[in-house]
């Protein structure tokens, strides 16, 4: 068993300061950071959720969602309680603002609440986690369902197992990881999928308490320093919040700019959380947003959570000869028409992971 990963932290007086995300939390003596899981034990970083995930399954990689890495696949995933963002739309509330319901409200009895709460929780170490993931058939590991930055440590440790054992690793993420921590998982992770929650600030600061220029420079960082990590972006469409024309055209030129070959997921918006009273997302909002999209010159754009007869929204099309050389059903593969990389139909070299 590799020796436990160091914490991504350091000392800053009598306070502890948490260098996982761009928040960089300083942390009292007994008390947690933003997320609520990484606490200031008497001058120690604490990570509550090591080997305590509360959601574990076998996922299709194409649901994380993954397009250009190892499709077809499936991922063996697991997630923790908490998040360092506190998104009102949030799908997987129940286990992302468990931490933060519990200090809401319980402030001075939070801790012990959720310290029952991780007991029922599944033990998995990370030699289990890289069993389970043989047993099962997984071609990766997913870090999923949560935000895993905030249990990088976790994550880093199951990973200098499955490596060994020939298992990949993905974060499926909100991009707001310092570069303390892309640094730290350039070793172990081998794609992420960041999500662009919208590109303006008015909705990262109303709706998720955080900055979109962190998660741009999460995303330049890593595309740019880490460049053998495999990167697929993801867009929720939230009705009358993100999806106006203008700031979706911004969006995919600023994304184009970046690289062209990245895949864009658009995926749509049901109601959840505080945002109950939203309409979920039409399929022609997402048609538009696609349409925008490949015009701003991003070769592969995607459409997800809106199932459409008779379209190619959800295949791979080579942008040379534009035949289908990934067909899909939702979440699963019927036919892959790409040999070593490359377009079985006229040899165009499509980018990914593909092995």
């Amino acid at each position: 068993m590799p020796k436990p990963t160091k914490m991504l932290a350091r000392k800053k007086g009598k306070l502890i300061e948490c260098l996982a995300c761009r928040r960089y939390c300083n942390i009292p003596n007994g008390e947690a950071g933003f997320c609520g899981v990484r606490t200031n034990e008497n001058g120690k970083l604490k990570l509550l959720v090591h080997s305590k995930p509360c959601a574990v399954w076998i996922d299709p990689i194409e649901k994380k969602p993954f397009f250009h890495f190892l499709p077809g696949s499936k991922a063996y995933s697991i997630g923790t309680f908490g998040c360092d963002f506190a998104c009102e739309f949030c799908q997987n509330w129940d286990i992302s603002q468990a931490p933060a319901e519990a200090r809401k409200n319980n402030p001075k009895g939070w801790k012990a609440y959720f310290e029952r709460l991780l007991e029922r929780s599944e033990q998995l170490p990370p030699e289990k986690v890289v069993e389970n993931a043989l047993i099962g058939g997984c071609k990766s590991i997913a870090f999923t369902y949560n935000e895993p930055t905030i249990f990088t440590e976790y994550a880093i440790d199951v990973m200098k197992i499955a490596h060994k054992k020939g298992l990949k690793g993905v974060y499926v993420t909100n991009g707001y990881e310092s570069e303390e921590c892309w640094d730290a998982i350039s070793k172990y992770i081998n794609a992420a999928n960041i999500d662009l929650k919208a590109f303006n600030q008015n909705f990262y600061g109303k709706l998720c308490k955080a900055n979109l220029e962190g998660v741009m420079e999460s995303i330049k960082y890593v595309k740019k320093k880490h460049k053998k990590m495999w990167i697929e972006i993801t867009t929720l469409l939230v009705p009358g919040e993100n999806d106006n024309e203008e700031e979706l055209r911004a969006e995919a030129e600023w994304l184009a700019k970046i690289d062209k070959e990245m895949p864009w997921h658009i995926t749509a918006f049901h109601p959840d959380y505080k945002m109950m009273d939203k309409e979920p997302t039409s399929s022609e909002s997402l048609i538009k947003a696609r349409e925008i999209a490949k015009k701003a010159g991003l070769k592969h754009v995607y459409t997800g959570n809106v199932p459409f007869s008779n379209s190619n929204y959800e295949a791979t099309i080579c942008p040379k000869c534009k035949k289908e050389i990934i067909k899909r059903t939702g979440f699963y593969v019927n036919e892959i028409n790409i040999i070593d990389g490359k377009c079985r139909f006229c040899n165009e070299k499509i980018d990914g992971v593909w092995r």
